[in-house]
């Protein structure tokens, strides 16, 4: 499979810090002044509206043991009762939300992330899903998804899953290689990732997935060719290729990644080419920046339609304009607004002790944030900005409201990162390992006095 070229020239000029845009605008913009009585007049504006469609989210922070290389908000404990405390804050906090709110509007997309959402025993994840299901109308034909790792699942756990009505499961792979393992603080053997995924596979799960992670040390090209053959025999329905984010200052279990270990720019980025050409020879269609889907999946086909959405749970096809996140550092987005919960497990649960909603910050959106909110999107998961884009919503063309930034966009022709056509701006097979260059470009929260563009961290 052809994977278009990039010169090390290129890559070490655009390869900068910047943005993802899991938001925009993006979480550094967000107001602390933003609180509890903002997330309220929120909920009660999607109240307001006709049968509203809403995903869910809900954080378990738990892990048995803590992987040097992992960034996400957990929490290490082996004691069920602390999982059962943070579930009664949990419960509280979703019947504060439906004070607002009401309950009953209907949910079309779950998902349970973490942490090990599968570190829940049996009778805590039917606990968590009922009292879900007690206030929200969770659609069974819609996406209902959990994380689960490997290591500690197990046939009778991962039916419970399907029985509770699950039908989408991701497991974490990262790496199959010994020394990758034993580097991240990761022992997860191939046999036991492939019986896990064969069970999910026979008990019926509508789409099983896996995740996977590329930058971790000791990966080099001919070690991560096997990782992904394993992963290509394996047939998933979908992949997850995530970019290692070495941030110890902020994650304090990374200080223990041996950082000469870890694959310099050039390598990391041959890494992910490397992926690229086995998936899609293999069948499957690259999806926004580091996801692949088999070609008759939904989320292949919302792609080639230019109609794929992506929210902080990930790139998505379902119809719902607003997510409510519940648990520690949950952010949800709704009626125009983000909020974003207390990421500290203890803070979280005082705070609800006390009355309140965990509220650390939030953002209500402008009309603007609005219009580049959408273009945003669009161009990262769609690869396109048609310049009449938000003409039905807003009604103006975005060429009207944004010219300033689309002729900045023009200088990336050169660089043959982007075509122009009359009705819209093309993001070319080049361009698209810079797309969240091109982005920050739409954005006008970054600094006016700094020199355009700022570049974003490509790999």
């Amino acid at each position: 499979m052809y994977v278009t070229p990039v010169s090390n020239e290129l890559l070490e000029r655009y390869n900068k810090p910047g943005p993802r845009y899991t938001s925009y605008p993006t979480v550094p913009v967000w107001k602390a002044d933003f609180g509890e009585d903002d997330y309220r007049a929120a909920l009660r504006d999607l109240a307001a509206q006709t049968n509203p469609i809403v995903s869910l989210y809900v954080h378990i922070p738990f892990c048995a043991t803590r992987c040097y290389y992992c960034g996400c908000n957990a929490t290490v404990t082996r004691r069920e009762e602390v999982v059962d405390v943070y579930l009664d804050r949990v419960q509280h906090e979703l019947e504060m939300v439906t004070e607002s709110l009401g309950k009953g509007k209907r949910v079309v997309q779950l998902h349970w992330g973490g942490g090990t959402p599968n570190f829940l025993t049996n009778d805590q994840m039917e606990r968590l899903f009922r009292m879900l299901d007690d206030h929200f109308a969770i659609d069974r034909d819609g996406e209902l998804a959990i994380e689960i790792d490997p290591r500690i699942g197990t046939r009778e756990q991962i039916g419970f899953l399907k029985q509770l009505g699950f039908n989408r499961i991701s497991l974490g792979v990262q790496d199959f290689d010994d020394f990758v393992q034993e580097a991240i603080g990761r022992i997860q053997p191939i046999d036991l990732t492939r019986e896990q995924y064969y069970v999910s596979r026979e008990l019926g799960f509508e789409s099983v997935n896996l995740d996977m992670v590329y930058g971790l040390p000791f990966q080099t090209a001919e070690t991560f060719e096997i990782t992904l053959q394993e992963v290509i025999n394996l047939k998933p329905d979908r992949i997850a290729c995530f970019s290692y984010a070495h941030v110890p200052w902020v994650k304090s279990n990374q200080k223990r990644i041996d950082t000469s270990k870890l694959p310099d720019t050039n390598t990391k980025f041959q890494l992910f080419q490397t992926a690229i050409a086995a998936f899609t020879e293999a069948g499957y269609d690259w999806i926004g920046m580091d996801h692949f889907a088999q070609h008759d999946d939904e989320m292949a086909v919302a792609v080639r339609e230019r109609r794929l959405h992506r929210n902080f749970m990930g790139y998505t096809t379902r119809p719902a304009l607003h997510m409510i996140a519940l648990g520690m550092s949950g952010i949800s987005d709704l009626a125009g607004r983000f909020v974003q919960n207390d990421h500290k497990l203890g803070s979280y649960q005082k705070t609800l002790d006390s009355g309140h909603l965990p509220v650390v910050r939030g953002y209500h959106l402008n009309e603007d944030d609005r219009i580049r909110r959408l273009a945003i999107t669009h161009l990262m998961c769609n690869l396109e900005l048609p310049f009449d884009l938000t003409k039905a919503e807003f009604g103006v063309r975005l060429d009207e409201v944004a010219g300033e930034s689309l002729e900045r966009l023009e200088a990336y022709i050169d660089e043959g990162f982007v075509e122009f056509t009359p009705d819209r701006l093309i993001v070319t097979p080049l361009g698209r390992y810079f797309v969240r260059n091109l982005a920050m470009e739409l954005d006008a929260h970054l600094e006016k006095n700094s020199d355009r563009p700022i570049f974003s961290k490509t790999i």
